[in-house]
């Protein structure tokens, strides 16, 4: 080949070159899977523990068989979102206030990787029912935590988790809709 065929070969790339990269070039965003969620229906639960309240038909109770677990601790499995409401139940003796600040510091020890923890109060006279959420923004491993009582007799907890690495991107949109079945199970919880 000619060197006058080499030296054109070569004035074109740089030229191509050139051309391709004087533009803005930014990459493209890393995407996430579209994520389907099932249609609101719920069911109640009833068993022989003092409360009840109503959750999301197509999630899984179960009672918690961890070393610590106490009666009326169960878990309620969202299939297919690797997602677990751990629930726990105790019996208020006049130490209602311990049971609270426990509460407030298991929220709050995902500070650390959080970037805010909003604090919702509930408030359900009719049904006796008062309560914390605690709405953990960010990258933390549980993204709600709340706890509900009667302010004699019970204290109720319950704490979101899922079975994944923390990805605020990823995880947002499934948060925000099982926020709502949270909020829906608070707003139709009783005491038996």
């Amino acid at each position: 080949m000619p060197r006058s065929s080499i030296f054109l070969m070569a004035t074109l790339l740089t030229v191509a070159v050139a051309i391709a990269c004087s533009g803005d070039y930014s990459p493209r965003p890393r995407g996430y899977f579209r994520i389907d969620f099932p249609e609101r229906s719920y069911v109640q639960y009833d068993a022989d523990c003092p409360y009840s309240f109503r959750y999301p038909s197509f999630a899984t109770i179960s009672k918690d068989d961890s070393r610590i677990a106490q009666p009326c601790w169960i878990n309620i499995d969202f299939p297919g979102y690797r997602g677990r409401l751990h629930i726990s139940y105790m019996a208020v003796n006049e130490n209602l206030v311990e049971y609270m600040e426990d509460s407030r510091k298991l929220a709050f020890k995902h500070s650390v990787k959080a970037d805010a923890i909003d604090e919702h109060t509930f408030i359900n006279e009719e049904n006796n029912v008062y309560g914390v959420l605690y709405d953990i923004k960010g990258n933390s491993a549980s993204s709600l935590q709340f706890f509900l009582t009667d302010s004699s007799s019970h204290f109720f907890r319950g704490a979101l988790y899922f079975n994944v690495h923390p990805n605020k991107d990823s995880l947002s949109p499934v948060i925000d809709y099982f926020r709502e079945d949270i909020l829906y199970l608070i707003e139709t919880f009783t005491w038996k």
